[in-house]
């Protein structure tokens, strides 16, 4: 195999398609040498609209929560400038062409510190690069339009950002940093525009999956707010065949229908006390929006668990965070925790099951009317913390029987495994993409070799 005519070093990805496995190394060059920077502005969200302007703007909020690796206009929904703000010349070069990257120069996570996108249709529109990015345009246009984005998304490229970046609490990137990072690519175009058609249909399979597991979501919050009557209402307005002509819904504390009500505490010496296995410690960040979220779950050992009388978890226990941000989310205890304990922020619900339906109450809970009641302690709006008192007192809207109740469990957990396994197949497709990034771009290691 030939070596590559351009910079001092060269690499290859682990995969290549056929046509390009015989073609020359990937050169290496400076980023400096392959794109110059432009100005961004420093414009803050109140500066900008979502109606009418005429230029949009990129804020680094989007690129990090929002825009996909490559911008098409007349997809995205940026927000324009104000009318009355300043606007750059038409000639002035600050406006975004096709091809130009935009980089997130700060990030409080130094995984997301310099994240790119890469402008790849604008449709006659004018778009400006804002407050905390970096606008980089190309040089001699060496690559392909809906390339970039990619390869600055790669494993090797991603490694030098970070190392690059700087600070403690917020991460920062400069494009004079940037402009020091070596750039290994492909030389020949076509080899480019094929990468670039692979991990584009790819992202297009993902939006798509992304947008089925929205529209789930969405049509389970719809149902809910019919299931479950309104405020001052007696019935839903949506009710299964068999119980239409049932009587009304009546509505009781919480506290009268439970057996149990309230938390943990953490072991002396907070986190230094968890194990890497034993009984599973529930924190606020292992409950979901009615789902465990048991990738960063926490164990303690027997003898920690034997101290902490009275909060272990039992089956079918409804977990309910109390303070902090994440106040209200709510979820139903498995097999998989049963016998584990909870921290001070997480308060176990255990009701009387003959007499409140413990799923049922889980997805009112998270229902609009059982945040209503959730946010309605919150004094100002702090969202400050719940007490025991409060949740005993909250008001639960009932059907007359036990098995309405569990009609409305089951048709709303059968949704629920539905959203799972389309969720659980997005994270599929987006693992296969970091794979393929993996083998399609030289590996960190593989620079210089």
């Amino acid at each position: 195999m030939s070596k590559a005519k351009r910079g001092a070093s060269s690499a290859v990805p682990k995969l290549r398609f056929p046509e390009f496995r015989d073609a020359d190394d990937w050169p290496t060059e400076r980023m400096g040498g392959l794109y110059s920077f432009g100005r961004n502005n420093i414009l803050s969200r109140d500066k900008l609209n979502y109606v009418e302007g005429t230029a949009k703007n990129i804020h680094y909020g989007d690129i990090h929560t929002k825009f996909p690796a490559l911008f098409d206009a007349s997809r995205e929904q940026a927000p324009f400038v104000n009318q009355g703000e300043a606007l750059p010349e038409l000639a002035s070069g600050d406006y975004c062409i096709e091809g130009d990257l935009v980089f997130a120069d700060a990030s409080e996570d130094m995984n997301d510190v310099g994240k790119t996108m890469e402008i790849v249709r604008l449709h006659g529109g004018r778009v400006l690069a804002g407050q905390h990015t970096i606008l980089a345009r190309q040089i001699g246009g060496v690559f392909v339009v809906g390339f970039g984005a990619y390869l600055f998304g790669s494993g090797l490229i991603r490694a030098q950002i970070k190392k690059e970046a700087q600070g403690t609490k917020v991460y920062q990137i400069s494009s004079a940093r940037l402009g020091s990072i070596d750039v290994t690519y492909p030389g020949d175009k076509a080899e480019q525009q094929k990468i670039a058609d692979c991990l584009t249909t790819l992202d297009e399979v993902i939006a798509a999956q992304g947008r089925k597991v929205e529209a789930l979501k969405a049509h389970k919050r719809g149902l809910m707010q019919q299931l479950f009557p309104r405020e001052g209402e007696t019935r839903p307005r949506l009710r299964f065949p068999e119980f239409r002509d049932a009587p009304e819904w009546d509505v009781r504390e919480l506290g009268a229908m439970t057996t149990k009500v309230g938390s943990g505490i953490t072991p002396l010496g907070g986190d230094k006390n968890y194990k890497s296995n034993g009984r599973h410690f529930m924190r606020s960040q292992n409950v979901g929006w009615g789902q465990l979220l048991l990738d960063d779950v926490a164990f303690i050992d027997e003898e920690t668990h034997a101290s902490f009388d009275g909060t272990e978890i039992a089956v079918a226990d409804v977990l309910l965070n109390i303070t902090g941000a994440s106040i209200g989310r709510s979820a139903i205890a498995d097999s998989r925790i049963v016998g584990g304990n909870v921290n001070q922020h997480v308060c176990i619900i255990r009701t009387k099951p003959t007499e409140l339906n413990p799923v049922f109450l889980n997805q009112f809970l998270i229902s609009e009317r059982g945040q209503e009641q959730v946010n309605s302690f919150q004094a100002g709006g702090n969202r400050q913390g719940l007490n025991f008192a409060q949740i005993r007192s909250f008001e639960i809207p009932l059907p007359p029987t036990g098995k309405e109740q569990q009609r409305i469990a089951d048709c709303l957990s059968s949704l629920d495994a539905q959203i799972a396994a389309e969720s659980h197949q997005l994270a599929a497709l987006k693992t296969h993409k970091q794979g393929l990034m993996q083998q399609l771009f030289p590996a960190p290691e593989a620079a210089g070799a």
